[in-house]
């Protein structure tokens, strides 16, 4: 055995009488003050507490609506601009800046099942419960002149959904089935299905436009290619998949909601386990958007909360409720990264800051130069119990918190029967299956 050991000179530090002062090895570099670390670290805890004392995300709440916000659109050229469809048929267009409606339609009759923009913004697209898909100019019409769709295409069956493609005047929908068709025809192009039961949300893929994903009733997650005209493979999970939502930096990369309470990342290359398993609702997952740097999302639940999940961590890294918010059904990341609308049950759109404690308006560069110091510091020393500590904490709805603990002593519960079954069973006879791979059935090719 080798061991290493130091070796010093004793002139360097013996002294040569008692009277002589200790020598203590010092850089007298100026750079380099000795309580450097320790400065450094109370800047960072006092950063982290300031950081939590100056969140206060909620900004403002759009009423207007009569029924519960069913589902929203983003506009593809202008931030200011917003659709929502409740549930008794009314679409509204609102301008975020002066935060008020500039336009409502009465579109359709019973539930606005879906809505999207055109890729040029000129128009946009909704379905309902009335078998129709109608496409409307995006702007007012002229004094005078009747509030009409431009085209209303009539369906045999219910759409749940509609999507439109990113760079070419085709859309889909779905319903029974997922069809696709031309702006300028009243019958689809192709009729896409695999499987027999309703199918509740579309999306194309941002960046391989061609590629689509869908969410079936019988716990189908299925892709397709818009050039073959087929499906391309399916992925069965445990439970029902309410929607999906693609990143848009990563062509690959799908995230999907869940009815278990969880989101799954999925990489569609290899569907056989999930890439991450996000875990912090306590209620079913309704909606699910990337933010446009596509490193996080935001997802809405039934828990009457929305969370922020890095897209690299199983666990939330932000929580927004309030006390009159109720089931959550849709939520959108703005194109500019800093803002997150929810729309809820209760007729309400709410405007949430993405980053909680962040400064709006116009910053000084002194300000700035102090907010990239800070962070540096807290990215620094984020793994120091008191630090994470305080970062981590939130305050939660008691109803949330309880389910939480529950949910926690069931966990529990599991793992120790699964333990007890393993030791008094013949080993291998009990295998590991790691948590990615529980949650999901089977995959079709």
């Amino acid at each position: 055995m080798r061991v290493k050991v130091l070796s010093r000179n004793p002139d360097d530090y013996v002294r040569e009488t008692k009277l002589d002062l200790q020598r203590v090895p010092r850089n007298y570099d100026p750079i380099l003050h000795p309580f450097e670390i320790a400065r450094e670290y109370k800047r960072a805890l006092n950063a982290t507490k300031l950081e939590r004392v100056f969140a206060k995300p909620f900004l403002s709440s759009l009423d207007g609506h009569r029924d519960g916000v069913n589902c929203m659109a983003k506009h593809p050229k202008s931030l200011s601009t917003v659709l929502s469809g409740a549930c008794d048929g009314e679409v509204k267009i609102w301008n975020l800046t002066n935060r008020q409606c500039i336009r409502t339609i009465q579109a359709h009759e019973g539930f606005v099942r879906g809505m999207c923009a055109r890729f040029c913004g000129t128009s946009f697209f909704t379905v309902g419960d009335d078998k129709t898909v109608k496409q409307w100019k995006m702007e007012s019409p002229e004094y005078g002149e009747e509030e009409e769709p431009i085209h209303t295409i009539l369906g045999k069956t219910v759409y749940t959904g509609i999507d439109h493609h990113w760079r070419e005047p085709v859309f889909a929908t779905c319903g029974h089935q997922v069809d696709i068709w031309d702006e300028q025809r009243t019958s689809p192009k192709c009729s896409l299905t695999w499987g027999f039961d309703s199918i509740s949300s579309v999306k194309f893929n941002p960046i391989e436009t061609y590629l689509l994903g869908s969410c079936a009733s019988d716990r189908n997650i299925v892709l397709y290619d818009m050039r073959k005209s087929t499906p391309l493979k399916k992925v069965i999970l445990n439970m029902r998949t309410n929607t999906l939502c693609w990143n848009p930096m990563e062509a690959f990369i799908f995230t999907a909601a869940n009815e278990d309470y969880n989101l799954y990342t999925f990489d569609m290359r290899f569907l056989e386990s999930p890439v991450m398993v996000h875990m912090d609702h306590v209620s079913a997952v309704l909606d699910v958007d990337y933010s446009p740097t596509g490193k996080e999302f935001v997802s809405a639940s039934f828990d009457k909360s929305i969370r922020i999940f890095p897209v690299d961590k199983g666990h939330s890294r932000e929580v927004y409720h309030t006390k009159r918010m109720q089931h959550v059904i849709s939520v959108k990341w703005t194109s500019d990264n800093k803002y997150i609308l929810c729309g809820s049950d209760e007729m309400n759109i709410r405007l949430w800051k993405a980053n909680a404690s962040e400064k709006l308006g116009v910053l000084a560069p002194r300000e700035k130069a102090a907010m990239n110091y800070n962070q540096k510091l807290k990215e620094k020393f984020q793994f120091h119990p008191q630090i994470r500590r305080i970062a981590r904490h939130r305050h939660l709805p008691k109803s949330i918190y309880c389910q939480i603990k529950e949910q926690r002593i069931m966990r529990e519960a599991r793992r120790r029967k699964e333990l007890n079954r393993r030791k008094h069973s013949k080993p291998g006879s009990v295998p590991f299956v790691p948590e990615r791979k529980k949650h999901i059935v089977a995959v079709v090719k």
